[in-house]
């Protein structure tokens, strides 16, 4: 295992993270105490420090699963978790979801609990509720920083205009700056790279991405009819992913590796600064994960799959892309301008 710096900041995490939201069967379908603390071991022997939970995972047993893993060597693991979900019993408190100062402190006050820890090492922004002002939320997460609650902090699933106006707005008022932003991102959801993955790459931030395997679909278990907890109109079943599929599992073929490290390869190649989280609910299946650090995919194989999984980038970026366009924007020096 390699080792990045997260974002513009000194932190150095695992070239790929530990998802642990399966980690405890609260939700019927993760794995009990003993197979993630295998799981876990696996990664970690790997060379793996880079872990990442939320308070509402697993109605809270992730973390106290982790409290019990990393509770001997906790200054060797760079520990995420979220706030935002609701993690209030029938959801009786109208404040205890959101992103709300309010139900960040009440949150992290949990999750410091749960994990039988001081500090928290990067704290994420679960989903943005389009409620709260922005500066609210940036100066409540700056407060936690200097209080020695949580060292850096993240957006996750939030809009790009969203991330952008808070990124600038901690410069301009010396508050801490997002080293990382949690998105979707595969080779069945490439749409962050309209504006989500630009923003980021121009900030200086991280991309930390979940589903990297599109939920097992990157696999090729559903070519076999394992559709597991997909139902039949899943959009990672339709045509075009399905041939999405098909081209991973022949290239894998060809490498003599599995397809999920065909695809987490594509990423980690294709994009520098991303990092996939991989999760797990079987020892073999983080182990399967894991062996994607010892592929690697030719020019050829890269072009293959960004073919078969383009997306359209729509307005502007496809007008402004256009050959006429180009002309007179450049005002016909396009093709000798060095970038």
């Amino acid at each position: 295992m390699n080792y990045k710096l997260l974002g513009k900041s000194g932190l150095k995490v695992s070239e790929l993270c530990l998802g642990t939201m399966g980690f405890g069967k609260d939700w019927l379908w993760g794995a009990d105490f003993e197979k993630s603390k295998e799981i876990f071991e696996i990664f970690v022997n790997a060379g793996g420090n880079f872990i990442d939970t939320a308070n509402l995972y697993t109605n809270g047993t992730s973390e106290k699963y982790l409290a019990d893993f990393i509770s001997t060597q906790r200054d060797h693991f760079v520990l995420a978790t979220k706030y935002t979900l609701s993690d209030t019993r029938n959801n009786t408190n109208v404040n205890g979801a959101g992103n709300s100062r309010n139900n960040m402190i009440r949150s992290v006050e949990g999750s410091l609990k749960r994990l039988k820890t001081d500090y928290i090492d990067l704290y994420y922004l679960h989903a943005w509720d389009f409620l709260t002002p922005i500066e609210e939320v940036m100066r409540g997460l700056d407060d936690l920083i200097k209080q020695g609650k949580i060292n850096y902090i993240a957006f996750s699933d939030t809009p790009a205009w969203v991330v952008s106006s808070a990124q600038t707005m901690a410069e301009l008022r010396g508050w801490s700056k997002l080293v990382a932003l949690q998105i979707e991102y595969s080779l069945m959801q490439r749409t962050p790279e309209r504006d989500l993955i630009p923003m980021a790459d121009h900030f200086g931030m991280s991309i930390t991405s979940w589903a990297p395997l599109a939920g097992g679909a990157l696999t090729g278990k559903y070519l076999k009819g394992d559709k597991g907890r997909l139902p039949d109109t899943s959009q990672r079943l339709n045509a075009k992913n399905t041939a999405i599929v098909n081209e991973v599992v022949k290239i894998a073929e060809e490498l003599s590796c599995s397809p999920s490290s065909v695809a987490l390869k594509w990423m980690m190649q294709s994009h520098l600064n991303c990092i996939p989280i991989i999760g797990a609910t079987k020892p073999e299946q983080i182990q399967d994960n894991i062996n994607c650090l010892s592929v690697v995919l030719s020019d050829v194989h890269i072009q293959l799959l960004n073919q078969m999984s383009a997306i359209e980038l729509g307005f502007p970026h496809d007008f402004v892309l256009t050959e006429g366009t180009r002309e007179v924007v450049y005002g016909g020096f396009d093709h000798q301008i060095i970038r």
